[in-house]
């Protein structure tokens, strides 16, 4: 058996199967009030901050910002569907959240494989999620396994 074979073995079955350590994909999308209200009735999240502008405005944020939990779910888009791909969940994560993302932002999600394990679908990846102007709103590591699809 060859070691191209035997390393495949741990991904066998996985609809995209082993990526590659510097693999990377992104997503990009815009965040804003329609996200907050499907994020703050699906998980009871209805911070001030988050939904009512007059208080945003007087906190040191100025204005209204998403959940947390609304741009790392970005994140959580880029590893279900392109890398390492369907079947993907988080094992763990170990995330900064660097500056708040504001109503109206486009916020690039990416996440890049750092480690693979051979034996078993299981990635360590580089992950970060920037706003329009480059900067770096979350930023952080992931441990991900993938399971097979049917």
């Amino acid at each position: 058996m060859t070691e191209t074979s035997t390393r495949a073995i741990g991904w066998e079955g996985t609809r995209l199967g082993m990526p590659q350590v510097g693999a990377s994909a992104s997503i990009t999308k815009t965040l804003g009030a329609h996200e907050v209200e499907l994020f703050s009735e699906m998980t009871g999240d209805y911070n001030p901050l988050h939904v009512d502008e007059a208080a945003a405005k007087a906190s040191r944020f100025g204005a209204l910002i998403t959940q947390g939990g609304v741009t790392s779910g970005l994140l959580n888009a880029v590893v279900a569907e392109k890398l390492p791909g369907p079947g993907t969940v988080f094992l763990s994560v170990s995330w900064s959240f660097k500056r708040p993302t504001y109503f109206g932002e486009t916020m690039t999600a990416t996440v890049t494989v750092t480690k693979v394990r051979e034996d078993k679908p299981i990635c360590t990846v580089q992950t970060t999620v920037t706003n329009a102007d480059g900067e770096v709103c979350i930023e952080g590591e992931a441990v991900t396994f993938t399971v097979t699809l049917d």
